[in-house]
């Protein structure tokens, strides 16, 4: 271990002083540390634990009543949509121009990471093409601030399946329609063009008015699941119905996203071949409000849906992911998922693990997610203690990513005020 924090030392350049973080606790990524303190070198974790060496020339920040914890990690977003009470999705994917759409997009990468979030899955532009993948490559060249990102490019669906629809002309496609032995070369060209991760809807609605349906035959899922796989890419799968999701296991995809109606006996086969579950509480739960509903119980059916679904994951044993569907509501808001995770009975450690170490580990992400030597020194600091006061996740102080302090979300159209 010591040859390997050298080597690291050696091969990457510290562009400031050693930073020496002194919170009131620090969670690691699976635990709870009071007393911890944490040393950055360069963009990378040198030690973290109780009583640290102070290297000479170290800089120290005093980060008093503080939690410490891995940069999060949102599992679910479309940084090209906003929220739905602002403009409908049909009008986002026909009416915005693209130029306004990566506007907004690059507001919304900066306010996410303002609010402590260093990882995005980003799973489809709908609507916008590739401009996901242009989006990740102007943070990485660090011409506008973001976190780093996982993009989708344009997510996969069955001729037909998917909208905008009900027009008596043709329109664009909010994803890429594809299906048979042609659903193969799809996945391949989404790959070219820059895709990080295969994102397929595995069932959806028809027609207006008709409930979810499975929309791929399992000779489909399994095929095209099986060419992303050997390029090294993971797949995410949106999906609600037992049939779909059962399909979508079988094929060998990575994670499930929505999963409302998911039976019993599909969540245990989704827990003994390992596959995460993305129940996105936040989605049902601002669309909800937008309808109408005040937050009241009882709540409308598709929130109670939502958490009965959460509610037979943990029984069955399957991993819990955390993403809410940002751009369904505000971009700066992801904390919001985490805090109706809490509030549908998991416990806070474990929707902290979810949004650090767990979604590090499902997403294929060996260098972050944890407090830990070596690692990536993406890190916030939030005021309070999250185990005690989820809400404690709002309190944002600090954002380190690669050991470098973020800018603070824009004032005063802050999107991460709700």
């Amino acid at each position: 271990m010591l040859r390997l924090l050298l080597a690291l030392l050696l091969v990457t350049p510290a562009t400031a002083a050693p930073l020496l973080l002194r919170p009131a606790r620090v969670f690691d990524g699976e635990a709870m540390h009071p007393g911890w303190q944490v040393l950055v070198d360069g963009a990378r974790i040198v030690a973290a634990g109780p009583a640290l060496a102070v290297p000479a020339g170290a800089e120290t920040l005093e980060l008093p009543g503080a939690t410490l914890l891995p940069g999060l990690i949102e599992g679910h977003a479309h940084l090209f949509l906003h929220p739905y009470n602002e403009a409908s999705w049909n009008d986002q994917a026909l009416k915005e121009p693209l130029a306004l759409r990566t506007a907004r997009a690059v507001a919304a990468a900066r306010a996410t990471l303002a609010a402590g979030f260093t990882t995005v899955r980003d799973l489809g532009s709908e609507g916008a093409g590739t401009a996901d993948v242009d989006l990740k490559a102007a943070i990485d060249a660090g011409i506008v601030p973001g976190p780093r990102l996982l993009v989708a490019t344009r997510a996969l669906v069955a001729p037909g399946a998917y909208g905008p629809k009900g027009y008596a002309f043709a329109v664009p496609q909010g994803a890429e329609e594809a299906g048979g032995e042609a659903l193969v070369d799809a996945v391949r060209r989404q790959i070219g063009a820059g895709a990080d991760v295969i994102k397929f809807y595995g069932d959806y609605r028809w027609r207006p008015g008709e409930p979810d349906r499975p929309t791929f035959t399992q000779g489909e899922l399994t095929a095209a699941i099986a060419v992303a796989h050997d390029a090294g890419r993971k797949v995410a799968v949106h999906a609600y119905t037992s049939e779909a999701i059962r399909r979508a296991v079988v094929a060998g995809a990575d994670s499930i996203e929505h999963g409302g109606a998911c039976d019993a006996a599909t969540f245990k086969l989704m827990a003994a071949r390992g596959v995460s579950f993305v129940p996105t509480l936040a989605a049902s739960d601002a669309t909800a409000r937008y309808a109408g509903w005040n937050g009241q119980e009882p709540a409308p059916t598709r929130v109670i849906e939502a958490r009965a679904a959460l509610d037979r994951a943990r029984a069955a044993g399957v991993i819990i992911g955390m993403g809410g569907d940002v751009g369904v509501f505000a971009h700066g808001d992801n904390a919001r998922e985490m805090e109706l995770l809490a509030a549908a009975g998991m416990p806070a450690r474990e929707v902290l693990a979810a949004a650090t170490a767990g979604n590090a580990r499902s997403f294929g992400l060996a260098d972050r997610g944890r407090i830990a030597p070596g690692l990536l020194a993406d890190l916030v600091a939030v005021g309070g203690d999250p185990l005690a006061d989820i809400a404690a996740l709002r309190r944002v102080q600090l954002v380190l990513k690669g050991g470098v302090r973020a800018p603070a979300a824009d004032k005063p159209n802050d999107q991460a005020t709700r």
